[in-house]
């Protein structure tokens, strides 16, 4: 197959060229996207076709293959590895509790520290001993977009704030967060990742219960952990008319949060959505509070 080689940054742009064979599909690996090249112009080399992939599903964080769910076969390992070629593959059973510590193992070569790169932006962190919300790309998207199109610079409360998943992108578009985590060892990344996208003068970051951090009045606050309605009441003390929570739950939480807004002698407009399926009939959620 004949390829020419772009920036992954690059591919979105490039994927309406002429050149383009839209019969095949371009692969991204090691932050180079490999794009089929029409009959009768040039390319940059020339390429084996991929071998299709009929195993089960997973996902790339950095160089390392990470797999969900049943514990995977033999098989399905030598696939993915034959398939994809990742330095490692790690099966993730579940998280623990509100730390959202992985319960891992190694099912080949070496895992460790990965670099990933998502939406322009770096994290470093350890996928056996903390979590990336990789399946909340859009999410993350929506949020980067909300500060990026708002009226003025927004001061922003991300209470899971975890690695930085939603700190980075937000504070990349602009807003002043105040960045809240529990566990110590996303903490130290959530550091890292700050440094590492250049995000120091636009990120506060605190370790500890986000519930004793909260400090002042915030133009919005994420609440991206699916226990966050039992602490809602915290949140409430920390807005204001025009201010917005984004309360992210397992299923509609709707009616329980307009009760606590009520108490709370508010009046807000509820707004509903769908991140991803978390299990059959049931959603991610996140509902988006506009206090009016």
């Amino acid at each position: 197959m004949r390829v020419r080689e772009v920036a992954q940054e690059e591919l979105v742009g490039a994927i309406g060229e002429d050149w383009v064979d839209n019969r095949r599909r371009p692969y991204v690996d090691g932050g180079i996207a490999y794009i089929p090249v029409k009959e009768g112009f040039s390319a940059d080399r020339e390429i084996a076709e991929r071998r299709r992939y009929n195993g089960g599903g997973f996902f790339m964080l950095g160089d390392v293959a990470v797999i969900r769910g049943m514990r995977p076969s033999k098989k399905r390992i030598n696939e993915l590895v034959s398939f994809r070629h990742p330095r490692g593959v790690l099966w993730i059973r579940s998280f623990h509790d509100h730390t959202r510590i992985p319960d891992a193992e190694v099912m080949f070569g070496d895992v460790d520290e990965v670099c990933h790169h998502e939406n322009g932006f770096t994290y470093v962190f350890d996928p056996r001993s903390v979590m990336f919300a990789q399946g909340n790309r859009e999410e993350k998207q929506r949020m980067a977009g909300l500060v990026k199109t708002a009226e003025k610079p927004e001061r922003v409360a991300d209470m899971f704030a975890g690695i930085g998943y939603f700190t980075i992108p937000m504070a990349g578009c602009g807003a002043d967060v105040h960045a809240m985590e529990i566990n110590p060892v996303a903490f130290r990344y959530l550091q890292q990742n700050i440094m590492e996208n250049r995000l120091s003068d636009r990120v506060q970051a605190a370790c500890g219960d986000c519930r004793n951090l909260l400090s002042g009045i915030y133009d919005r606050i994420i609440m991206g952990h699916f226990d966050a309605i039992t602490i809602f009441g915290h949140a409430l003390r920390h807005v204001r008319i025009g201010s917005v929570i984004h309360l992210h739950s397992i299923g509609m939480v709707k009616h329980e949060i307009q009760m606590q807004v009520s108490s709370a002698g508010f009046s807000a407009e509820i707004h509903v959505h769908k991140v991803k399926k978390y299990r059959p009939h049931t959603w991610h959620m996140v509902q988006d509070v506009v206090f009016v």
